[in-house]
């Protein structure tokens, strides 16, 4: 047990706070709106009926699209563009290990599609930025699906008419919760990579060595 949490404890702990979090913003969320629904003279909802509501999906939803868009756009990025002085960045002046031709690799121990070629290899190769890609597509949909349920349930509360998915992604809204969360998330790494030029944090991977110059790129 003491060497799984070794090996694997960066990964345990950063998903236990995503699970806690994760169960306050839903019990939370789910009292906000027991809330609203009492003021419009509605009956409250359930606990598992606000799990599945598209309230709770749409609050969900548009915040792991913007995690997942920024998180793809950083991988995507950080292959060729750069920032001198910046632990996030490669360098601009010479080549990183990263960049290596996998087709040239004669580890024994490469990931089978490196040992296999053509079409897995190619697929592998970029397989990080696609994953990413791929999860924010997912909740990308599920941010205007369940965004949908839940314009469409205020609008029954205001005695208006519904709308389709279609005209919903042309509101306002939708865009609004979109663009909110997106400029925070690149905000956030812009800050990554500017921080990581002047300041340190000793032992961090995410830090150059404290003794590094400001120009040194790279960790």
């Amino acid at each position: 047990m003491k060497r799984i949490w070794r090996d694997n404890g960066l990964s345990l702990v950063l998903f236990a706070l995503f699970l806690l979090f994760w169960a306050g913003q839903a019990v939370t969320g789910w009292l906000d709106e027991s809330e609203e629904q009492r003021d419009h003279g509605a009956p409250a909802p359930t606990f598992v009926q606000y799990l599945g509501s598209g309230s709770f999906v749409e609050a969900t939803a548009e915040n792991w699209e913007s995690e997942f868009l920024q998180m793809f756009a950083y991988v995507l990025f950080t292959v060729f563009l750069y920032q001198r002085g910046s632990a996030e960045s490669k360098s601009p002046d010479e080549p990183e290990e990263v960049d290596r031709d996998p087709r040239l690799s004669r580890k024994p121990d490469a990931p089978g599609p490196v040992k296999a070629g053509g079409w897995r290899l190619r697929l592998y190769e970029h397989s990080l930025s696609l994953a990413f890609l791929a999860l924010f597509i997912v909740s990308f949909v599920c941010h205007a699906l369940g965004g949908l349920a839940s314009f469409n349930e205020e609008q029954r509360l205001h005695g208006e008419a519904e709308v389709t998915l279609l005209e919903f992604l042309t509101h306002a809204r939708f865009w609004f919760q979109s663009f909110q969360n997106w400029q925070s998330e690149f905000l956030a790494i812009w800050s990554m990579v500017i921080l990581t030029i002047f300041l340190r944090q000793r032992g961090s991977p995410e830090s150059k060595p404290v003794d590094s110059p400001h120009s040194q790129t790279g960790e």
